[in-house]
């Protein structure tokens, strides 16, 4: 339970600006279809390889606690995945000043809420919530 303990307790965070695109500056399919742009992409692959790797070796690590013959001694290995989020870019960019492009907004929730194990936070959002923290205080 320690491991389990400790690999839960890891965060990996990959931070790119608020003015990281984050969808492709044309539509994938007219009218409606927007893709996200490859920083986000690649910041998604990024901070999901430093998650693997880290939790590789820690594992490595932890299997020291392993007599030789490999019965375990008084640590349960957990495979949670340790937490993984990228900040980047700003809602903003679905704005045109007047109002929120809805179709932009729905491809990009598509995306975030379709991909496992890694938190995709804006900017904007990540003050909100600050704010909100702070607020409740």
């Amino acid at each position: 339970m320690r491991s389990k303990g400790f690999i839960s307790s890891l965060l990996f965070c990959e931070i790119k600006t608020h003015r990281t695109p984050l969808l492709a500056s044309a539509p994938y399919r007219l009218p409606d279809v927007y893709q996200v742009s490859k920083d986000v992409v690649g910041a998604v692959a990024q901070v999901q390889k430093t998650a693997h790797k880290a939790l590789r070796l820690v594992s490595g690590e932890l299997h020291r606690y392993y007599r030789d013959d490999g019965a375990p001694i008084d640590i349960e290995i957990s495979t949670a995945r340790p937490r993984q989020v990228l900040v980047i870019g700003s809602l903003s960019e679905f704005s045109d000043g007047m109002a929120a492009n809805p179709e932009k907004i729905t491809s990009f929730e598509q995306y975030r809420r379709s991909i496992q194990d890694v938190e995709v936070i804006t900017f904007d959002e990540l003050y909100e919530r600050a704010c909100f923290i702070l607020e409740d205080r």
